[in-house]
């Protein structure tokens, strides 16, 4: 009997992010963390709260069965209360526990969501650049991923291109917004036009089109609103994650919301459920879920991702690189000062400088740095970033 061979695959071929970010802990054991540049990972930079580590302190007081115990599969009632709650103060809503269905993180709240809504042969759009495991879940949920390119003068959603893109096989639009790799926020009037191209789509193929939002970087924004994606297009399904928010990417906890208003709702919130069941997800971590109780609205510093953006957009500018100014999430979409992006990168690599290729994400000629790094190695990477100009001018 033969193993999965699209399993095997996915294995081997592994993700370049991880890849980039092994050889990087490999060189720094080798030649000194001061001395290697690593911009491959989005691992926060900056320690949890405080309040984490103080209602992580009070759990553990707690009975064992408590904090070590199974909860519902959908969550604590508590922490899915705390978490309606804190989106009704920010966003005017009415959100009811029984929307939410607490995940482990931002992955399996997408991976979920793709298996409640997917029948084999169904597609499900991208806009590219995107992050690359949204490929592996939209062809393991059974669908087929068709990369639509953002407008590469904004990388802005482009609605006609979504349109043209649409067929009656058109399940769902996953969209990032902060979003990685670019630090792009889609602005409201896009999403306006992105729900409009979606309802003129529903009258022409007729079914409804679903918009999943995946926003584990809502928080991390220098001034830039992010609008509430719920609020402009009612089939809208939200993924989140607090791996970026409160610093816990190895703790894996998040969410999914069916919004009360998506005219699918009594649908959905079984399929989910289901959807959690078939691919083997008993429950959320059970301690993480009552930090959620304490620190649901605990604020992000974002001020010290503010300084890291600023450095590294000011030092590669002086030395004449072009790139996307960022206005949320922490990372910075640099132009290859070659067409060939895997090219560029191996020339950095010889500098100790580690960017991803774009080729990772869909997109051909660019670069992501994440400035989820010491401050100091931001700077430290200047000179080098200054030779690799060099050797191109």
């Amino acid at each position: 009997m033969r193993i999965n061979e699209k399993s095997y695959a996915y294995g081997a071929s592994k993700s370049s992010i991880r890849e980039i970010a092994a050889y990087g802990g490999a060189r720094k054991a080798e030649i000194g963390t001061e001395n290697v540049f690593d911009f491959s990972l989005g691992n926060p930079s900056i320690p949890a709260p405080d309040a984490v580590r103080e209602s992580i302190a009070r759990s553990i007081a707690l009975p064992p069965s408590q904090i070590h115990g199974y909860t519902p599969a959908a969550g604590l009632p508590a922490a899915r209360a705390a978490v309606a709650d804190s989106l009704n103060r920010r966003f005017g809503t009415s959100y009811e526990p029984g929307d939410l269905y607490l995940t482990c993180g931002a992955a399996a709240s997408l991976s979920i969501t793709l298996n409640a809504l997917v029948n084999d042969g169904d597609e499900v759009i991208v806009i590219a650049p995107y992050f690359p495991e949204y490929r592996v879940w939209v062809e393991t949920s059974g669908a087929t991923c068709v990369e639509v390119m953002a407008d590469p003068a904004t990388f802005q959603i482009d609605a006609k291109a979504v349109a043209d893109a649409i067929t009656e096989r058109t399940k769902a639009i996953i969209i990032d917004s902060p979003n990685n790799p670019v630090g792009s926020v889609y602005s409201r009037d896009n999403l306006n036009e992105l729900a409009e191209t979606l309802r003129a789509a529903f009258a022409r193929i007729g079914h409804g089109i679903y918009l999943i939002s995946d926003e584990p970087y809502r928080e991390i924004t220098y001034g830039a609103e992010v609008p509430w994606v719920p609020a402009i297009y009612d089939r809208t399904i939200v993924c989140y994650s607090y791996s970026k928010s409160l610093s816990l990417p190895g703790e894996r906890i998040g969410w999914t919301l069916v919004p009360d208003t998506n005219p699918d709702h009594d649908e959905l919130i079984p399929a989910i459920a289901g959807a959690g069941r078939k691919l083997g997800f008993v429950c959320a971590p059970a301690l993480f879920q009552r930090v959620l109780i304490d620190c649901v609205d605990e604020p992000t510093n974002v001020d010290a991702y503010a300084r890291n953006r600023a450095a590294l957009t000011q030092g590669l500018s002086e030395l004449g690189y072009e790139y996307i100014e960022p206005q949320g999430a922490f990372y910075l979409w640099v132009r290859a000062l070659e067409p060939d992006a895997q090219a560029f990168f191996e020339r950095a690599k010889s500098l100790e400088l580690l960017p991803v290729p774009s080729d990772s994400f869909g997109c051909p000629g660019w670069v992501r740095l994440g400035y989820c790094v010491s401050y100091e190695t931001i700077v430290g990477s200047m000179p080098a970033w200054g030779k690799l100009k060099e050797w191109y001018d």
